[in-house]
């Protein structure tokens, strides 16, 4: 069942998004922002051979910088200023948010309202600049060992890394932009438009396979119908909600007596969304990166024993992104969308309360038992839909754009955008009608005629 929001937002028009200024100006600024990013993927880094990059990326261009490329948009292919994309500022989430649930003074800082979290995005800033600045002095180190730089040296390092982390640092702002005066999670948007961009030339690497007859019709009709079939499975799970009754007792207000009514409390089957995903993946990337573009020549032990047991479709790597989603899927949900505690004491402000369960406390573990519940369900989902694509991929050689994080990633970023979209609609259409309210008022009041006289 759909609720009265909506049908209302489904039931509006063109006519309606037009009049929506507040609307238009946000999808006009978050397009004209991931231009930027787009843009800013082609221009390169300095010292950087392009040639010899060009042929080291064909060579590598299935298994690791399938992956890469993804989340990326291509530019770590072409070695733009975004070569690192996003992933630095995501990594120093995860790292920041598990020392939030774990050290007291960052516990505090967050419970300190809007003060605390800006404290704790000042430090999320200062650990994306410093994971940032680590990776690209990898990176710089494996391009020079790959023989992909024009004049190796401590210059070529320095410009490597200060373009770079600077790529780096306006991404994440563009992101912040996105999100406050755009439209959707900028971070999520960002990431969704290098899967897009990058999604017809995977394509036509698909096909051209076939014609080739390294991949037979069969395989490419199975993966076309396995695609649409998740994206069909991926919207009715992030959908799906478990409902708890609310019941609210009467109250007076002054003379009047009100009678209690009654609510649900939606809880998604997903709740952490397309996070985990994108978690599990960021912590994945990095060492096989530097190995590829190493080409063997710095490779200790560590990073070859990491390389061989920790590539796409190995065991250990199936086994490691299996256990990083269902650690997201229960860590995000309990610590950032869904805080059984918060609601509990939000239910119990508001005098609403579950039907057999006191409030406070008792209701608190209720809803973590229930939270708990539905996330077996929703972290196996999520399991579900992006490890089958990964051993098939690894089967069939299928390129990494028709794997399941990516489809999640898709999918979700789009149902999430849309939503947004509609809610700015309903806003504006509350709105229209206030104002025609206003107005009808006005004109009675200026149509009443005083007493005739004779």
């Amino acid at each position: 069942m759909v609720s009265a929001a909506e049908q209302m937002a489904a039931n509006t028009s063109w006519s309606a998004l037009g009049k929506a200024t507040d609307l238009r100006n946000r999808i006009l600024f978050t397009l004209g922002l991931l231009i930027v990013y787009r843009l800013g993927t082609f221009i390169p880094v300095p010292g950087i051979d392009t040639i010899a990059l060009r042929e080291f990326m064909t060579q590598a261009g299935q298994g690791i910088g399938g992956m890469v490329s993804m989340f990326t948009g291509g530019a770590l292919g072409r070695m733009g200023i975004f070569a690192l994309g996003i992933m630095p500022y995501i990594s120093a989430s995860i790292i920041i948010q598990l020392l939030t649930s774990m050290v007291p003074s960052l516990e505090q800082l967050k419970k300190e309202g809007e003060q605390g979290r800006k404290k704790i995005n000042q430090y999320t800033r200062f650990g994306t600049v410093a994971l940032a600045t680590a990776q690209s002095y990898g990176l710089a180190v494996s391009l020079e060992a790959g023989e992909l730089a024009t004049e190796p040296g401590m210059y070529f390092r320095l410009a490597c890394m200060i373009t770079l982390v600077g790529g780096t640092m306006f991404l994440m702002w563009l992101g912040e932009q996105i999100t406050q005066r755009g439209l959707g999670n900028g971070i999520s948007l960002i990431i969704f438009v290098g899967i897009i961009a990058e999604v017809p030339a995977a394509l036509a690497q698909f096909f051209a396979s076939g014609r080739s007859g390294a991949i037979s019709p069969a395989v490419i009709v199975m993966v076309l119908v396995m695609v649409i079939a998740i994206i069909m499975f991926v919207v009715f799970m992030e959908r799906a909600l478990r409902k708890i009754h609310i019941q609210y007792p009467r109250r007076q207000v002054g003379m009047k007596v009100y009678d209690g009514g009654s609510s649900h409390l939606p809880v998604k089957v997903n709740p952490a969304g397309v996070i985990p995903a994108i978690f599990a993946s960021s912590l994945l990337l990095l060492p096989t990166t530097i190995s590829t573009f190493s080409s063997g020549a710095t490779n200790g032990p560590v990073m070859s024993w990491l390389l061989a047991n920790f590539g796409p479709g190995q065991p250990l790597y199936l086994l490691f992104f299996v256990s990083m989603i269902v650690f997201f899927a229960y860590f995000y949900t309990f610590n950032v969308s869904f805080k059984p505690d918060e609601v509990a004491e939000n239910l119990k402000n508001q005098n609403g309360f579950v039907p057999g369960i006191r409030p406070g406390k008792k209701t608190a573990e209720y809803l973590e038992y229930v939270v708990n519940r539905v996330l077996v369900l929703g972290s196996g989902y999520l399991v579900l839909v992006m490890l089958l694509p990964e051993i098939l991929r690894g089967q069939f050689a299928i390129p990494f754009y028709f794997g399941g994080t990516s489809v999640l990633i898709v999918v979700s970023v789009t149902m999430d955008t849309i939503q947004q979209a509609q809610s700015h609609l309903l806003a504006h259409q509350y709105e229209g009608l206030i104002e025609k309210s206003q107005l009808r008022g006005k004109n009675k009041k200026r149509n009443r005629r005083g007493p005739s006289r004779k």
